[in-house]
């Protein structure tokens, strides 16, 4: 099983002095377990830093917690079902995770389509003489948001005495671009052993820009099994809160029953197995 990819967190002593003024990473997540549990915190820790929402995680919670009272609640008002109320606190708390889904997909395409440029200008950088942490630097002002936000971290980490290879260790995870770790790993081997870092990034911006146009191709050509897919996904709580809004005592009556009950049940089984699926398929589908 692959190990799940987290932040690193060099260990550095903090003095007593400054301790009231130093801010610590809120994470739920610890990258050192393997159990379900740790791996379930560091993708919502993950989730968080890649949205770019800058929420800490018990805020987001919290945001959740609120929603799905409120949605419930309303329910409640409404209908005075406990069925449908609790139905309704379960997908009021979804709603800020699927906005955090859609903050991190958006971000992540706009980092993908600023990369290309912002690795030719990285090697016209070079050109002029500069040393690699000089390139990076003037790269990082130049590059807007969302890929300038990470460089200007990266950035930040030089000008505190970082090396390179530690100041880009976090940003492949952080942006969840797979190419970012090439460039990271191209950037450390040169500013360590030298080479011909110009021609490496010219073939690196190439590359991307060739990959994107597969990309563009092979969505082009899927996008009726994607479309399937996602209908799929949308179309079981849509038939679902139509009963429920139609019938409040609908459920009540399904669940009277013995039978009723175990296809219920199995139904949503199979359909939570089939989300799970499809997800997988489509992420596998869109890695960069």
């Amino acid at each position: 099983m692959a190990k799940t990819s987290t932040i690193t967190r060099p260990a550095i002593a903090l003095k007593p002095e400054f301790e009231k003024i130093l801010r610590t990473d809120e994470v739920f997540g610890t990258g050192v377990g393997n159990d379900i549990e740790d791996r379930l915190n560091n993708a919502f820790d993950l989730l968080l830093i890649r949205s770019g929402l800058e929420i800490a995680p018990s805020m987001f919670l919290l945001l959740s917690m609120c929603t799905g009272l409120t949605l419930g609640g309303l329910i409640f008002v409404v209908q005075e079902n406990i069925l449908t109320t609790s139905l309704g606190v379960f997908a009021g708390g979804l709603i800020p995770l699927i906005w955090a889904l859609i903050a991190q997909s958006t971000r992540r395409q706009k980092m993908l389509t600023q990369l290309p440029d912002m690795i030719d200008e990285l090697a016209r950088a070079a050109r002029t003489g500069r040393s690699v942490d000089q390139c990076l630097m003037l790269v990082a002002q130049d590059t807007p948001a969302p890929l300038g936000s990470e460089l200007k971290r990266c950035a930040g980490r030089l000008d505190l005495g970082i090396g390179m290879p530690g100041a880009l260790a976090d940003l492949p995870v952080r942006t969840g671009i797979v190419t970012t770790k090439i460039l990271a790993m191209a950037l450390s081997v040169h500013a360590t052993s030298g080479g011909d870092l110009i021609s490496v990034l010219e073939r690196l911006s190439r590359t991307i820009r060739s990959r994107m146009l597969y990309l563009a191709r092979l969505r082009a050509s899927t996008a009726a099994s994607r479309a399937t897919a996602i209908l799929m996904l949308v179309i079981p709580p849509l038939v679902l809160g139509f009963f429920m809004f139609r019938d409040p005592a609908y459920f009540s009556k399904l669940f009277s029953v013995k039978w009723g009950r175990i296809i219920t049940l199995i139904a949503a089984a199979l359909d939570v197995l089939g989300v799970v699926w499809v997800l997988r398929v489509l992420k596998n589908s869109q890695q960069t």
